[in-house]
């Protein structure tokens, strides 16, 4: 979607110039009232209180959130036997306070699960009856305190490779292909109201893609319940096509799932590399040219986001029957994961509000899609 240069300008001007006042936004969530829920990522800071600004932000603009780290079994479970439900609690408190859908994030991932989980006392690998146990104890605790409250789960998480086969995870080692059904049985048996998602990142590559669809006709072939299949969208200025984020909207539909675009931002600086995802374990050392904008985004900056948005929102529009909910993965600039990803200690730009809370062109560009 081409926006008139025009009306980017008048956009620009009426939220940068002057010193006036800007007026009161409408909530994004009422923009998007009749598309789907729009979401966000809330990290420890808001929760706890440290960041009044993006937590009201959070309150105004969206009706779904998620949490960025603070339901992850390093968080939530980090030793045997004990569990940390404080920080999650809040989270879940405040969801519910204003009428939020709330998501949990994540049940079964490779990362960000502590390594005793798959050892035993002598630092071996745990039998795969053992490590199902451990599976079945986690998710029946923390699916089983939150039942009826939080409504749906990304019940496992980046299962697969870019090339669509099978990540060679400690899950996958030591109890096969199977630990994905166990997972999303254990947790419809702790809360069997609730939803229930396979969530990955770069499924635009078609490999992939076709690899989550099989993941879930597997689940469907043998009863056992999956809502949706979730896209993070962590995207960039020039990837992936608009033909890919199209098709994959359709492949998963066409399953007779949900989509939901769970973790969505857009990259404004120079890739590191060549790689195109979202591992977290990937990290490139500063360099000037990786961190070109360390004060503020050129206006130039500013349109090509703003396009680029509203070409992918203008896509979620059109698909509005498909898509349930779309998730933006944070708040402001500064909330941004993008800050230390996959090059710790650059200045990103990679969603709607900047680091004071201010809208930017993005924001504006976002609302107009839907007004077209």
């Amino acid at each position: 979607m081409k926006i008139p240069q025009l009306f980017l300008v008048l956009i620009f001007f009426s939220f940068t110039g002057c010193n006036q006042e800007p007026a009161e936004e409408l909530p994004l969530k009422e923009v998007f009232e009749d598309y789907f829920l729009i979401g966000a990522a809330l990290d420890n800071r808001m929760v706890l209180g440290d960041d009044p600004k993006s937590l009201e932000l959070a309150e105004y603009h969206f009706n779904s959130i998620t949490p960025e780290n603070k339901l992850k079994w390093e968080r939530v479970h980090p030793e045997p036997g004990h569990f940390y439900f404080d920080a999650a609690d809040q989270f879940v408190n405040f969801g519910e306070a204003n009428n939020m859908f709330i998501v949990g994030h994540t049940l079964v991932w490779h990362n960000q699960t502590p390594d005793w989980v798959f050892l035993d006392d002598d630092g071996h690998p745990v039998s795969r009856e053992e490590l199902l146990e451990r599976m079945r104890n986690h998710i029946h605790m923390v699916v089983g305190r939150y039942k009826g409250r939080i409504h749906g789960w990304d019940v496992v998480n980046e299962a697969l490779n870019n090339d669509g086969t099978l990540r060679q995870s400690p899950w996958l080692e030591i109890i096969g292909e199977e630990y994905i059904a166990k997972a999303f049985q254990f947790a419809h048996e702790a809360d069997p109201e609730a939803e229930l998602y396979y969530n990955d990142y770069s499924l635009e590559i078609p490999e992939k893609r076709e690899g989550a669809v099989r993941i879930a006709e597997q689940l469907m072939e043998q009863g056992i319940p999956i809502t949706a299949i979730g896209t993070q969208g962590h995207y960039s200025l020039d990837w992936p096509s608009l033909d890919e984020i199209r098709n994959t909207i359709s492949d998963i539909s066409a399953l007779g799932l949900d989509v939901m675009i769970t973790e969505l931002d857009l990259d404004v600086l120079p890739s590191a590399t060549e790689y195109e995802g979202a591992d977290i374990n990937l990290q490139v050392e500063l360099q000037d040219e990786l961190n070109p904008y360390p004060d503020k985004l050129p206006e130039e900056m500013q349109h090509k986001l703003a396009e680029r948005y509203a070409d992918i929102f203008e896509i979620f529009a059109d698909n509005r029957d498909e898509i349930s909910r779309v998730t933006f993965w944070g708040v402001t600039d500064g909330d941004s994961w993008k800050n230390n990803w996959p090059v710790r200690g650059r200045t990103n730009y990679p969603l709607l509000f900047d680091r004071d809370g201010n809208p930017k062109l993005a924001f504006y560009a976002v609302v107009e899609t839907v007004k077209n």
